[in-house]
């Protein structure tokens, strides 16, 4: 009987299985598995795999998936309990698929389980079109539920990943979308530290098994082959031991766009001597001309390998299925009841009420009721999608989801009304009730769609290869909610987008403004159920809503100043973490030490009364300001958020905890420390600031404490 190779051998170490395998390779096969289409080595056993696959909000680009609200509205959740859950139904639904692509033979491209995803870069200005992408503009939420995502999707079982993720896109990269190929993000050290990088730390501290490199030059050099972000910070620093992908293409941006090389092969030795190990494009087909003229040692193509077969090994990708213990998931568990339910119930908590003067929630009254709906997001199943998606054989629309929600006496009459790009060319118009009409409201389903924002290429309506220059509405729009609000009827807006829209003609036209952003397959019973009360709205902004463009500084400048609400003075349209709910709540009773020694965390409790008749769940957050920090400090910092269940009627206690790394002040020169002097915490339902409660959000609590 043959004796078993060492690298095929699962009860051997898995580093000795790594070496072992790579021993026995010769160069030109070492340097093709650093392509992202890594070719078979029949020889040696070694399957093919393609390492660029997609899960943004549900398995995307591999057919059938439940398909989860897009990113920004998951972080609208302010959740990272049910960021969790998405991520495990998400790896689930991933070996599912991957097993059955095996068995079939099929190793191509979006069958595999290296996801790129997810995309913790901050959305710092609501201009760029990829920010749907993204968990928002806050570094403390956004690194919270990335954290959560990953732990979800790489579960972990006797050694095995379930699936791996990625933190993208490392780092400093927000737009312009058209430029991203050849722009240099120039940043302080203080704001890279206090602001572009904390999510992507946090994503290394929880595992991530891999980084993707941006596009982009930061401070001078091209993300994947950064000495300070790849060498410095990411392995030196943070230690961290996963593989590093390059983005699209980027890797020929060195020497096509950025002009730091001279050819492909001095381009491939730059990112692979930096450690950007896998090459999403065809310069590492270079890999051999470079270590021929010098350019890069084989050893150095050694420890790319070693890192990529480190996930390969972790994946179960060279053992017998029967050791994998998640290679028994079928197909069954793809858009398993559950998963669909998680689906429905992530776009509930998602949807955010900006303005309700009382005409929400409907009633399912005894008397008929006629509703007239309308609007070009009313039928859309592109809008429920976003971008990086999955497709469902069970798309629930706007429309559906209302009409499934009414009783059957209830009349929804139906009129598309308006294009989302353009004015009417036929001058007849049905689509606003007459005079003879006899309608209860009007419910109009409008706001921006995946084809005027996203990633270049992708949005086709956009001038700007994705991204908005103007941050309102088309003005036809407002228009034609101009005259659906002169018919006397009550109005409510529903709007659909990834990202912050400038609306204050809608705010003040409509009685009723709900944002559901790209809300999934499930986006129409979602809305549905809270339009009719079934639940109550309880999602809140993950971004700043500027009143303009105004308020915003030069799309191309990377400095924080003035951006996002950390650093913004002048008061928006509606804050950071903003929502409302159909409900009253007050918060009351707070209590917290007075002094926390440096490097301690500080306990927080308050209690939240609902003095309506309906249950509701309400995220409370805590926001800390530094009062006397010898360097520039942010407005106010999200530092801990819970949400919580309350029954109508009744008061809930709430524990959090601020933690010791809030207190930590970032300097000019990008170090931190934590030194004695006042804080001050804001508790409440939303970012600190009068614009929250003139809105009705519930008055906050205020605590000063010292560090000592």
């Amino acid at each position: 009987m043959a004796e078993t190779k060492p690298y095929l051998d699962p009860d051997q170490p898995i580093e000795a299985r790594i070496n072992d395998l790579v021993s026995r390779m010769t160069r030109a096969e070492k340097c093709s598995q650093l392509l992202s289409d890594s070719p078979a080595i029949d020889r040696l056993g070694v399957p093919a795999y393609h390492w660029w696959n997609e899960c943004l909000h549900g398995v995307a680009r591999a057919g059938r998936a439940t398909v989860f609200p897009q990113a920004i509205g998951l972080a609208a959740a302010f959740d990272p309990d049910l960021m969790e859950r998405v991520g495990e139904v998400i790896a689930e639904e991933a070996r599912a698929k991957y097993n059955a692509a095996v068995k079939a033979g099929l190793r191509g491209q979006y069958r595999g389980l290296t996801f790129w995803t997810p995309n913790v870069n901050i959305f710092r200005d609501p201009r760029w079109g990829r920010g749907q992408e993204t968990y928002g503009e806050d570094p403390f939420l956004s690194g919270e539920l990335g954290a959560a995502f990953v732990r979800g999707l790489q579960q972990e079982v006797d050694g095995y990943l379930k699936a791996a993720g990625c933190a993208k896109h490392f780092a400093v990269h927000s737009g312009p979308e058209a430029e991203r190929h050849v722009f240099d993000a120039v940043v302080s050290e203080k704001d890279l530290r206090e602001t572009y990088l904390p999510a992507f730390k946090r994503l290394a501290e929880e595992g991530v098994e891999a980084f993707m490199g941006a596009y982009n030059r930061t401070n001078g050099e091209p993300c994947c082959g950064s000495a300070l972000l790849l060498e410095e910070i990411l392995r030196g620093e943070w230690g961290f031991e996963g593989h590093v992908v390059s983005d699209c293409g980027a890797i020929g941006d060195f020497h096509d766009h950025h002009k730091v090389t001279g050819s492909p092969e001095e381009s491939a030795a730059l990112a692979v001597k930096r450690g950007c190990d896998l090459n999403c494009g065809t310069v590492y087909e270079s890999l051999e001309l470079a270590i021929e003229k010098g350019l890069l040692e084989e050893s150095d193509v050694d420890a790319s390998l070693r890192r990529l077969l480190r996930t390969r090994f972790r994946l179960g990708q060279f053992d017998p299925p029967e050791r994998d213990p998640f290679a028994g998931i079928g197909v069954d568990r793809v858009r398993a009841p559950e998963h669909v339910a998680l689906a429905r119930e992530a776009a509930e908590k998602s949807i955010v009420l900006l303005k309700n003067n009382g005409v929400l929630p409907f009633t399912r009254g005894p008397e008929p009721e006629r509703i007239f709906v309308t609007g070009h997001n009313a039928t859309s199943t592109d809008v429920l999608l976003g971008n990086y998606f999955g497709v469902s054989d069970r798309l629930v629309t706007v429309l559906e989801g209302l009409v499934g929600a009414a009783p059957e006496h209830y009349k929804i009459e139906y009129r598309m009304g308006n294009l989302v790009d353009r004015e009417n060319v036929n001058p007849i118009d049905w689509g606003i009730p007459g005079k003879f009409d006899d309608f209860g409201a009007i419910i109009a389903v409008m706001g921006l769609v995946p084809m005027l924002e996203g990633e270049e290429g992708e949005a086709i309506l956009s001038g700007e290869r994705g991204d908005r220059t103007q941050i309102g509405l088309p003005a036809h729009q407002i228009e034609r909610l101009r005259k659906l609000k002169g018919t006397g009827y009550p109005l409510v807006v529903i709007l659909a987008g990834g990202s912050a829209v400038s609306i204050p003609e809608i705010h003040e036209i409509a009685d009723a403004v709900l944002y559901m952003w790209y809300p999934g397959e499930q986006g129409g019973e979602a809305l549905a159920r809270i339009i009719f009360g079934d639940v109550s709205p309880s999602g809140k902004l993950p971004v700043t809503f500027p009143r303009s463009v105004d308020q915003l500084p030069p799309f191309d400048d990377y400095a924080m100043a003035g951006r996002t609400y950390r650093y913004m003075s002048e008061e928006p349209l509606y804050p950071f973490g903003y929502g409302l709910t159909y409900t009253s709540l007050t918060y009351s009773d707070l209590n917290a030490p007075t002094s926390v020694a440096s490097g301690e965390s500080l306990p927080v409790t308050i209690k939240l009364q609902n003095h309506g008749n309906r249950e509701t769940e309400e995220v409370v957050q805590i926001y800390i300001t530094d009062r006397e920090g010898s360097a520039r400090t942010p407005n106010a910092s999200l530092c801990a958020v819970r949400r919580v269940s309350v029954a109508a009627g009744s008061s809930v206690e709430v524990d959090l905890e601020v933690p010791a790394a809030a207190m930590r002040l970032v300097l000019d020169d990008g170090s931190s420390v934590v030194e004695p002097g006042a804080f001050a915490l804001t508790i409440g339902s939303c970012s600190p600031g009068p614009r929250g409660v003139e809105l009705g959000a519930p008055e906050p609590l205020f605590h000063e404490f010292a560090v000592t």
